[in-house]
């Protein structure tokens, strides 16, 4: 499909009477394929309706501006029609001079009788020939949308918007009209956007829906694609086995904008007696194996025995939602993908950037490639396997899905398949999907694997459902996985809190490397407000031996690492790899600048202050080249030689990155000043 609207950059302010400026949407970019359906969902106040605006021509954008096939939009046209909530009908007029009115006034060319038909159809095309000579007064409220639909489509738009259109219609009379509605989308090939805050009927007339952040600033959170056949009904749609998962995903974004909103009205920070600048802080965490050194620094006081005294652990449905938490200041830090930091500095994904920091690696390996049972029954048992079954199956690409794109679950897996020849971009499709949907999503037959952390591979085992083609030991065993990442501003306002932080959670990593602890960790992470899982399943990998689903379970000693020599010091090789590879898949355009990025975003200074208080030695790791992956050869310090000569990749762009001066680090205040 091409592309009918861009919206570009659009960011919207508007005056406020003390002189003030209140910025309502900050940094959109969305495009609209011809003939798809969006929804806007997001609370009051998110700027739904002010883009709709935008788009109908009816405000300018204060910043960027709107395309429609190439041309800018700058005044409402017949080419984009709106409807509203409330009808807006002439009431002395029937429903065809209603409809009419519009077409005489804007189709000029041609005879009457051409008009006539015109009105006509759209009368047919809502069910309302039989109505067609009466006044609002005599009709429904659900005859007068139709009404209304019908005379936006009788001026052949080329985008519909639709501002709640159903909101206050009764239930009964609203399903039929949605279903009414997708009846004349598909007839009449309309390209349409909707605002409305009911979740079920966004996934029931949508292709895709846009989830909107609160205001001010507010932006686009995530995407979602809705996988339901076409055409669709009611019944038809909640029976599709990704329908409640979607359901799911949409309220669960909203119940955490809901919580971000009261977070944002909660008291001014508390002040330590101990100097610290901060002790009530909200850490983000996964439900995953690996978010233990943050639930163990929680529940064996590690945070506390460091003057943090006040910490929140804030369990989150994704990592997409953590980072907008965090980009919202609901944060103060968090369990964070690998190369999370780094792609938030480079402003991945269309995303305003933000200079990131992260002084301290949290966990190296832990993650699988699980597939579905029926490739192992197919004989697929290897990468090489696998690889053969792409190509004696052409006509079928198999779904795989990864976290978050900057994820190391993304990029290894990446690697590991182009490794073998199989090009991520053209043999397989990718998805991201959230770790705890993993497994529904390859129940319900909508993916046929993932890579993925624990205990998700150990549950799709567990339930017969797939099995484990290679871990993360096998490929690259070492890699760093998940980091503690915060805000560069933030680390500049709170020094003293942030070594606070690095401290407590460095010892809670040593806590979790003894074996001696493993049993009693597992105990705790299965308890609902961390993973929510049954012990068993977190066990394999974590303490028991792993159990790939395809015979004998095996010890894998070196599955979760959470401390020692290589582990938890961030190193620059790991850095520049991640980069290397955003820019090799076309995530990111790979900084000339690269040395200077690093630096910025890995706090080494930082973990070593940490380190040497807690009397750790300091350790001297080379940046040496490496064979990462099989057939990968990186060299650190030449990495655009490496991108120059890997035969698997995408277009790689080179382009300087542009950082802000780093913010001023707050000035450690006089003794008697902080007593």
């Amino acid at each position: 499909m091409s592309t009918l609207f861009s919206v570009d950059h659009v960011t919207q302010t508007f005056p406020l009477k003390n002189g003030g400026r209140y910025v309502a949407l900050k940094d959109i970019f969305l495009n609209i394929a011809e003939g798809e359906f969006i929804s806007l969902v997001g609370h009051s106040g998110c700027g739904k309706s002010t883009l709709l605006n935008l788009l109908a021509g009816l405000t300018r954008a204060t910043q960027g501006g709107i395309l429609m096939n190439g041309r800018e939009v700058t005044d409402p046209g017949p080419d984009r029609m709106v409807v509203f909530q409330n009808y807006s009908l002439l009431p002395w007029l029937t429903v065809r001079q209603n409809i009419a009115l519009g077409v005489n006034n804007v189709i000029k060319s041609g005879d009457h009788r051409e008009r006539e038909a015109i009105i006509e159809h759209h009368i047919r095309l809502v069910g309302l020939k039989a109505a067609a000579d009466k006044y609002p007064r005599e009709i429904s409220g659900g005859m007068k949308q139709r009404v209304a639909i019908a005379r936006a489509l009788a001026l052949r738009p080329k985008l519909l918007l639709l501002d709640e259109p159903f909101g206050a219609l009764d239930a009964l009379t609203r399903g039929n009209l949605q279903e009414q509605l997708m009846q004349i989308c598909q007839e009449a090939k309309v390209t349409a956007l909707m605002v409305t805050h009911d979740v079920d009927e966004a996934l029931l007339l949508s292709d895709r829906v846009v989830l909107m952040t609160n205001g001010p600033e507010a932006h686009i959170d995530q995407i979602l694609e809705v996988p339901l056949p076409r055409p669709r009904t009611q019944l038809a749609a909640v029976e599709h086995p990704r329908y409640y998962g979607l359901r799911a995903e949409i309220v669960g974004f909203l119940s955490e904008q809901r919580r971000a909103r009261q977070q944002r009205l909660k008291p001014a920070d508390a002040i330590a007696s101990n100097g610290l600048e901060k002790v009530n802080l909200e850490l983000g965490f996964i439900p995953l194996t690996d978010c233990l050194p943050l639930v163990v620094a929680q529940e064996k006081g590690f945070f506390a025995k460091h003057g943090l005294t006040q910490v929140k652990l804030r369990r989150e449905s994704n990592w997409k939602t953590l980072e907008t938490h965090v980009r919202q200041e609901v944060l103060d830090a968090a369990q964070m993908v690998a190369g999370m930091p780094i792609a938030m500095t480079l402003g991945c994904n269309g995303q305003t950037p933000l200079p990131m920091v992260s002084a301290l690696t949290l966990s190296c390996n832990g993650n699988a490639i699980t597939l579905h049972r029926r490739f192992h029954e197919a004989g697929v048992h290897t990468l090489a396997d696998f690889r053969d079954w792409i190509v004696a199956h052409p006509g079928t690409k198999p779904v795989l899905a990864m976290v978050h794109p900057a994820s190391m679950h993304n990029l290894i897996l990446r690697a590991w398949l182009a490794s073998a020849g199989i090009d991520p971009e053209r043999d397989v499709d990718m998805l991201v999907i959230p770790p705890p949907q993993m497994v529904a999503a390859l129940k319900a037959g909508t993916i046929d694997g993932y890579c993925v952390g624990e205990p998700w591979n150990s549950r799709a085992v567990r339930e017969g459902l797939g099995t484990v083609i290679a871990t993360d030991v096998e490929i690259w065993n070492g890699h760093c996985e998940k980091v503690l990442g915060v805000r560069e501003a933030w680390a500049a306002a709170y020094p003293r809190t942030h070594q606070a932080l690095v401290q407590a959670l460095l010892e809670a990593c040593r806590y979790c490397e003894d074996p001696a602890h493993r049993h009693d960790l597992a105990d705790l992470l299965s308890q609902s407000q961390y993973v929510g899982t049954d012990v068993a399943t977190i066990r394999p990998g974590f303490v028991d031996p792993y159990d790939r689903g395809t015979g004998s379970p095996a010890a894998v000693p070196e599955f979760n690492r959470f401390f020692g020599p290589g582990v938890n010091e961030p190193l620059a090789s790991d850095a520049v790899w991640i980069l290397s590879q955003l820019g090799r898949w076309g995530l990111a355009s790979f900084p000339s600048n690269w040395q200077e990025v690093t630096k910025r975003v890995q706090d080494r200074t930082l973990f070593r202050s940490a380190a040497a208080a807690l009397g750790l030695p300091a350790s001297d790791l080379a940046e040496a080249p490496i064979e990462r992956i099989v057939g990968d050869r990186f060299d650190p310090l030449d990495p655009l030689n490496y991108l120059d000569l890997l035969a698997v990749k995408g277009q790689v762009r080179v382009a300087s990155l542009a950082l802000p001066p780093p913010p001023p680090q707050r000035q450690e205040a006089p003794a008697a000043a902080r007593r």
